[in-house]
């Protein structure tokens, strides 16, 4: 899936958007997506202006997307204005290498999970066969009132 493909499955959108491309994806279980990470990300500009370094809440964010893709794709249900799945919980989030400009990213996500709207998931990000930084995240679909 390209960008344009993946932004018909997320509400996010620039500078928001942290998924450049999925790669793999085996419905109703795992997922992995892309990452390019570039000096030019608003981010970098305060976070930290003479060492840049990626914040692990929006490498997090990106893990979390990727999950919402696998999600959205696995139900064949696309998003709805009237709804949308919200980050429920974040456990055993370990951070183990500093993701900086120029790193690609790979998000790799699993279901652990799917019960009453609420899904769990595995989630690990790499620079290259490194381990970034891992959670075990947990997402619930809301209805919104707009």
């Amino acid at each position: 899936m390209d960008v344009l493909e993946i932004a018909k499955c997320l509400p996010h959108r620039y500078p928001f958007l942290l998924i450049d491309r999925v790669v793999e994806m085996e419905l109703g279980v795992s997922i992995k997506a892309i990452k390019n990470v570039s000096i030019n990300e608003p981010f970098f500009q305060g976070h930290f202006p003479n060492y840049p370094v990626m914040p692990g809440v929006l490498i997090m964010e990106a893990l979390a997307q990727a999950a919402g893709v696998l999600s959205y794709k696995s139900l064949k249900v696309p998003p709805s204005e009237d709804s949308l799945y919200f980050f429920a919980g974040i456990d055993n989030a370990r951070f183990k290498r500093q993701v900086v400009p120029g790193d690609q990213l790979t998000l790799c996500v699993q279901i652990t999970a799917n019960k009453r709207g609420i899904w769990k998931y595995k989630a690990q990000a790499f620079v290259g066969d490194e381990l970034a930084a891992e959670a075990d995240l947990m997402c619930a679909q809301r209805d919104v009132k707009r």
